[in-house]
């Protein structure tokens, strides 16, 4: 029997003449109801039931249509032997990442859906009693409140339970453990789930915060739970906040649920205006990074207000709300993505209500690495928005906190020259360092202190010369010290180097013999307790040559740092369990990126992706178990995959004179024939936009670069190209001196041009 779509309508009046005019054909059974408005429009709904993941449309009356896929990932137990066919205590225990070492086998980019495989899904053990708490998975809100609403994998809020119509979809209940879950368009936050009941027979239920509302202690909710077989309606109910009671407070009515259903659309897209937008094969990759910042608005109070996790005390409490690395995170995500007013709305928070006349942060324990990379976004901020206003607010903040790192580099050059220490910064890398009943086991010289001090003093000084243009002086020593700190770190690191070790083992401070796992298991307080965090932070400040860097990243990855290519939570070695680190992690992938490494890389971004995140609603985890274990969410572990796409797709040298375009992009999606583009990436040049495609025969790369004010000196293309084609010429709008094919590179020197269009001509091997 042929499916049917059906057609549900929100305003206007529409005649089935009208329809056939637009090019909407009604099928049996579609019906047309009055409509509702929005944006001065009448609009109607037609929805796809054909399929279980077909579209909701929207049509207005003056021809506008906006398509909302429903993309749902699946639940259901991978297919194969999971961790790829390694007992889980082997790869537990071992040392070398073994999963990694698998899954980066041959010279192929690692397969997708091969590191999708190689674990269970980040929720996949939900049960009450395993967790020990109310489960949630997944949660809606709005920028307005100062809560949000969690959700359970049936899709019940606090208020609002699904068992109510469907009875079979209790908590525990099979068809709810091997659900499909996603987001109506890709990246807004309308959760929908669907459970197999039969075949062709499924219950759908979708969820969305109220958007129109004055709200700030309550998230009003909408709900609808609909039973299609053989893709017609069976039964729909729809819900609001709270149970019917009685006939004082009825269900909702269909126009009242899709009149709430397009202000909730209309209102999530205009929060993207303005942003960068990319554009690759698969939507559900771009989707992933847009909705990273759907998110922080909920999370946030008010949308701008700090916060670190959501729900459970543990870290929704307000004493999490200082901690730096929510406002790092935050700030770098938003400014690369060209969200301006986000990113000043999170700064102005941070100055105004977190950081304290002397320089510290109103926190437990002030992160020194942290610290430094604050001054750097500072001079981030100013460079790509060109904003100095609101930083000329906080100046006095902004010296206390660079005077922070210098009082502490004095104290470290008073050492004796013999001390491995001398001349590094000691101090807390990890805010709960202080909760213990000795600190002091953690105020020491770790290396990713001085790496990321040295990065923010030198970006620090720059921003001073714009900020207080007649204290040369200070700027001036913050660059010596800078320099000081960047020589003594990469010269304490190679002499801390142990060799005996195969790949050589690189220690997280000066002076050790001890590994960290022998330290975890042999101290019940060990001074490297935190190595995650020291690894991840030194590689981000970017401090490193390249020779120790690399030498860094095949320690960590051969010695216990990493997991499925990620940064592990890393705890005394433990046969049953192994975890992967959702925060602080992107700074090992931006020098994996760095040193191109892009197979590593691209299996950071997909392991991040499957691994961290719950499938479908994309919720970010601080840590995630490779078991599956139920995990808390934080807000930086949810900007990791938004600033990662931006850096692979657009970065920036550290040098600040070459732009790398599609540095970290798979294979695959450089060889789609739709392509990748980016519009108004922000750069140190202005916003850059470009695109790249291959024709259909495979014959040609077609690339067109633009920018606001001018391009860059030096432009690099990646050509990640299958192995069966080489780059043979390139012509294009600039002279034949302008593009050098460079192994497996376009450079490009555009010179004074702002627009430059590029054909590159390939041949088969």
């Amino acid at each position: 029997m042929m499916m049917k779509r059906r057609m549900i309508l929100l305003g206007g009046v529409f005649s089935a003449a009208s329809l056939a005019m637009r090019g909407i054909a009604l099928g049996q059974g579609e019906a047309v109801r009055p409509v509702l408005s929005g944006r001065g429009q009448a609009w109607k709904i037609v929805e796809d039931r054909a399929t279980p993941d077909g579209a909701l449309t929207l049509h207005s009356s003056t021809g506008e249509t906006i398509k909302l896929s429903r993309f749902l990932e699946s639940y259901e137990a991978p297919a194969g032997v999971p961790y790829c066919g390694l007992s889980f205590p082997r790869l537990a225990l071992a040392e070398a990442d073994l999963l990694a070492d698998t899954l980066l086998r041959g010279e192929d980019d690692p397969d997708e859906m091969a590191v999708r495989d190689a674990a269970p899904s980040v929720d996949s053990h939900f049960e009450s009693e395993q967790v020990g708490r109310i489960v949630w998975t997944s949660f809606i809100g709005t920028p307005q409140a100062d809560d949000v609403m969690p959700l359970t994998p049936a899709g019940n809020t606090r208020n609002w339970h699904v068992d109510r119509i469907a009875p079979e979809l209790h908590a525990g209940a099979p068809l709810v453990a091997h659900r499909r879950e996603g987001l109506l368009g890709g990246d807004l936050p309308i959760i929908v789930k669907q459970f197999q009941t039969g075949p062709g027979r499924y219950w759908e239920v979708m969820v969305f915060a109220e958007t129109d509302t004055t709200e700030i202690h309550q998230v009003p909710s909408w709900q609808r739970v609909t039973l299609v077989s053989n893709g017609k309606v069976e039964r729909v109910v729809y819900g609001t906040s709270y149970p019917p009671f009685g006939p004082f407070r009825p269900d909702p009515d269909e126009s009242q649920f899709n009149a709430a259903l397009l202000r909730c659309v209309f209102f999530w897209r205009k929060t993207q205006i303005g942003q960068m937008q990319i554009h690759l094969p698969r939507a559900d990759w771009s989707d992933i990074a847009t909705h990273g910042f759907v998110k922080e608005l909920i999370v946030r109070r008010g949308g701008t207000g700090a916060r670190y996790g959501v729900v459970d005390r543990d870290y929704a409490g307000p004493e999490y709300d200082g901690f730096q690395d929510i406002f790092t995170a935050s700030l770098y995500a938003n400014l690369v993505w060209g969200r301006f007013d986000q990113a000043k709305a999170i700064l102005i928070d941070q100055f105004e209500h977190f950081v304290t006349p002397d320089g510290l942060v109103a926190m437990r324990g002030p992160e020194v690495g942290q610290t430094g990379l604050t001054l750097s976004l500072l001079a981030l901020y100013a460079r790509l928005s060109g904003d100095l206003a609101v930083l000329q607010r906080y100046q006095l903040k902004i010296g206390a906190m660079a005077q922070v790192l210098v009082a502490l580099h004095d104290k470290a050059l008073g050492l004796p020259d013999a001390d491995p220490a001398h001349g590094l910064i000691a101090g807390w890398s990890e805010s709960d360092a202080c909760l213990f009943p000795d600190p002091s086991i953690w105020w020491k010289p770790y290396f990713s202190n001085s790496g990321l001090a040295a990065r923010g003093l030198e970006d620090g000084a720059i921003l001073w010369r714009a900020l207080a243009p007649g204290e040369t002086a200070l700027s001036e020593d913050w660059l010596k010290r800078a320099k000081q700190l960047r020589a003594r770190v990469n010269e304490a690191l190679s002499s801390s180097i142990q060799h005996d070790q195969s790949p050589p083992y690189v220690p997280i401070l000066p002076g050790v013999s001890e590994s960290f796992r022998k330290s975890l298991l042999t101290h019940r307080y060990s001074e490297q307790q935190w190595a995650h965090r020291v690894y991840a932070e030194l590689l981000q400040s970017g401090v490193l040559t390249p020779d120790l860097e690399n030498q860094l990243i095949n320690s960590m990855r051969a010695h216990g740092a990493t997991v499925m290519g990620v940064v592990g939570n890393l705890a005394p070695p433990s046969a049953e369990s192994r975890d992967m680190l959702g925060f602080i992690s992107y700074g090992y992938a931006l020098a994996l990126l760095r040193q191109d490494r892009i197979r590593e890389f691209i299996l950071f971004l997909y392991a991040h992706r499957y691994h961290i995140h719950t499938r479908g609603s994309w919720t970010a985890s601080e840590v995630a178990g490779l078991r599956g274990e139920l995990a808390l969410f934080c807000l930086p572990a949810q900007m990791t995959l938004p600033i990662l796409l931006r850096e692979a797709l657009v970065h920036e040298d550290e040098n600040g004179t070459t732009l790398h375009l599609a540095r970290g992009v798979p294979r695959s999606w450089v060889w789609s024939e739709s392509g990748i583009a980016v519009s108004d990436a922000p750069t140190r040049w202005g916003k850059i936009s470009f695109t790249l495609r291959r024709r259909s025969d495979g014959s040609r790369l077609d690339m067109w670069v633009t920018a606001e004010r001018a391009l860059p000196d030096t432009i690099r293309l990646a050509l990640r190209l299958p192995k069966s084609r080489i780059p043979r010429s390139v012509t294009g709008s600039l002279p034949p001196h302008a593009l050098v094919l460079s192994g497996a590179a376009l450079v490009i020197h555009p010179g004074d041009v702002r627009d430059s269009r590029i054909e590159i001509i390939l041949k088969s091997t």
